[in-house]
């Protein structure tokens, strides 16, 4: 299964965590008639003439269409809240359209409960090496969104916490009857460990999904999609995210750091990263666990995706082990 996508499409995909086309309907009251979403979309009032829709392929989650109107072209994706992996689309539609404001983000067009409908910018989407070979623009994309950000976001602020999440999904694994179940102890310990490891960093407002297909290029300037996770947090889960996602080796990840800070990093910070990188990789497998219980995007193999990522946390974790001494549980 690839690395959490998805679909490869030139153009501003709203999610790379969004889900094959699959036909979402529901049952008119009145008449018995059953509503397809191809019926949804052609019901929305943001179009202008005549419509032509496209399903977008290839996800994990959410359902997202390709529209075609008089007025140009546009992204509509479906998707409704996963309180089991903190997604509320009340808040992504407000990140949205602060990234937008600050810059960072196509505009969002229309929206209502369950469906946003947001700018088509023609943008290529970026793989790991189109990361590793733009370290320099990445690192100066994350800086800046993360400084100004937090002048555009509205309402109650949410607060992500890699390790938080872990712990919590720790809890709905142990609850659902996960097949996990007999590992979870062993993740908590892992957590605890990596997470005294951090270096204590300023907050800022992350992206905290920064998979390359999240990072569009236009040609002269980079963009940033998908907003589900989106919150305060310290900057490293962010540039440790952007290193473990692209597969980043030491001097990538050294130049990511020394890019992003304006510095040569330390050796806490350094150690504070490795760790972090192997934090996001548990996060991402422990997402995957999550989602077996509750998600069932048509084509998805998250028993595969838990399979990846635990595989990539290990090497991860023999790694930060060789450098730091520090003990798998």
């Amino acid at each position: 299964m690839p690395h959490r996508r998805r679909g490869r499409f030139d153009l501003a995909m709203p999610s790379a965590r969004a889900g094959a086309a699959t036909v979402l309907h529901k049952r008119n009251q009145t008449g018995g008639k059953m509503i397809t979403t191809e019926d949804r979309i052609r019901a929305l009032p943001c179009w202008t003439g005549a419509i032509e829709i496209e399903p977008l392929q290839g996800g994990l989650s959410n359902a997202n269409y390709l529209v075609k109107d008089s007025a140009g072209r546009h992204v509509v994706r479906f998707g409704q809240d996963y309180p089991f992996h903190h997604v509320f689309r009340e808040r992504e539609v407000m990140t949205a359209r602060a990234a937008h404001a600050a810059g960072f983000a196509p505009a969002v067009r229309y929206t209502e409960p369950g469906i946003m409908v947001t700018e088509f910018l023609g943008a290529r989407t970026f793989v790991a090496a189109d990361v590793r070979a733009n370290i320099g623009r990445v690192a100066a994309l994350m800086r800046g969104f993360h400084r100004e950000m937090p002048n555009h976001v509205s309402g109650p602020g949410f607060m992500f916490w890699v390790f938080h999440v872990i712990r919590d999904y720790a809890r709905t694994l142990d609850a659902g009857g996960s097949r996990m179940r007999s590992e979870l102890p062993r993740y908590l310990v892992l957590a605890d460990e990596l997470e005294r490891a951090q270096a204590l960093l300023p907050i800022v407002f992350g992206h905290n999904d920064l998979l390359p297909a999240n990072i569009l290029d236009d040609g002269s300037r980079l963009w940033l999609i998908d907003f589900e996770y989106a919150g305060f947090n310290t900057a490293m889960f962010d540039l440790a995210g952007v290193a473990s996602n692209a597969g980043m080796n030491d001097a990538e990840s050294e130049q990511l750091l020394s890019s992003y800070l304006g510095r040569v990093p330390d050796d806490k910070i350094r150690r504070s990263h490795a760790a972090m990188q192997c934090a996001s990789l548990l996060r991402e497998a422990m997402w995957s666990m999550v989602s077996e219980l509750h998600l069932n995007a048509p084509g998805a193999d998250y028993v595969a995706y838990t399979g990846e990522n635990l595989a990539r946390l290990e090497a991860a974790l023999d790694s930060y082990k060789m450098k730091y001494g520090t003990q798998k549980p």
